[in-house]
């Protein structure tokens, strides 16, 4: 009787597991349709909204549109080197944070306070209209790029002062007990993992920054903000212009969270 008992409890197990399985992915299947359901009642009854306030003029939106999104690509040069940027500054900025040299730790304090202690629109007029006075003229889609940089190089500063601390100490003194140098171990061993650990953060600063991104309009960088205020103004379509710049801010935040989710995951399994 062992014997005969045994293939029944054998084949019973992963029936169990298969309706485990199959009932988790309905609730899945369920729980996505309820989301689209809700986001596209939500949108809908926007649209709707101003569709019956007679706020939505097609044959306008379809003239101007192509004039508006032409800054599309503005904004994301704007944002993708602004990003190299401030990540060059912040890997330096966390070296010298961790730094034992006082002149050095110094320099990346002020930086970070300063940065962190006055706004972004502050720091972009100044690059733009207090550097002239100072004898450095700038174009003005350089000037976004320096101040975005390097205001989000001072924040991401203590991100990656966080990711090398969080790479064991074993490592690096494991590496120190082979003979090898303090550059190359900072090099090799420790900024390859800080990078793993901070990317998240770093997804979500970028995210952030396309955003932050059209504050750079008010030193007429031809971005897609500028262009939306622009054709708004001229033809007093003002919330039109600003709908149409919304959405593209929308949809550009929801692609790059959707690879940045993605990265995580791949990320996760990799950690696993």
């Amino acid at each position: 009787m062992t014997t005969s008992a045994a293939p029944a409890t054998s084949t019973a197990r992963p029936e169990i597991l298969d309706r485990i399985d199959a009932s988790q992915r309905r609730k899945r299947t369920w729980f996505r349709i309820q989301f689209i359901a809700v986001w596209i009642g939500l949108v809908g009854a926007l649209i709707y909204g101003l569709w019956a306030t007679d706020n939505i003029d097609l044959e306008w939106m379809g003239t101007w549109a192509p004039f508006i999104l032409g800054g599309t690509a503005v904004t994301v040069l704007v944002c993708v080197t602004s990003i190299i940027l401030a990540t060059a500054l912040a890997i330096i900025g966390a070296i010298s944070r961790l730094s034992s040299n006082a002149v050095v730790y110094s320099v990346a304090s002020l930086y970070v306070s300063l940065v962190r202690g006055t706004p972004l629109l502050v720091q972009i007029f100044f690059v733009y209209f207090a550097l002239p006075q100072m004898g450095v003229r700038l174009d003005a889609l350089l000037c976004g790029i320096l101040a975005l940089g390097f205001n989000y190089g001072a924040y991401m500063t203590e991100v990656f002062r966080a990711g090398i601390q969080a790479v064991p100490r074993g490592q690096r003194e494991a590496a120190q007990a082979l003979g090898m140098p303090e550059r190359n171990i900072m090099r090799r061993i420790v900024l390859p993992q800080a990078f793993r650990i901070v990317t998240p953060a770093i997804g979500n600063d970028f995210v952030a920054m396309i955003k932050d991104s059209a504050l750079v309009s008010t030193i007429a960088v031809q971005e897609l903000l500028w262009r939306a205020q622009r054709a708004g103004t001229q033809t007093f379509h003002t919330l039109q212009a600003l709908l149409i710049a919304a959405l593209v801010y929308w949809v550009l935040t929801i692609i790059f969270s959707y690879f940045q989710e993605r990265l995580e995951r791949r990320m996760a399994r990799g950690d696993r």
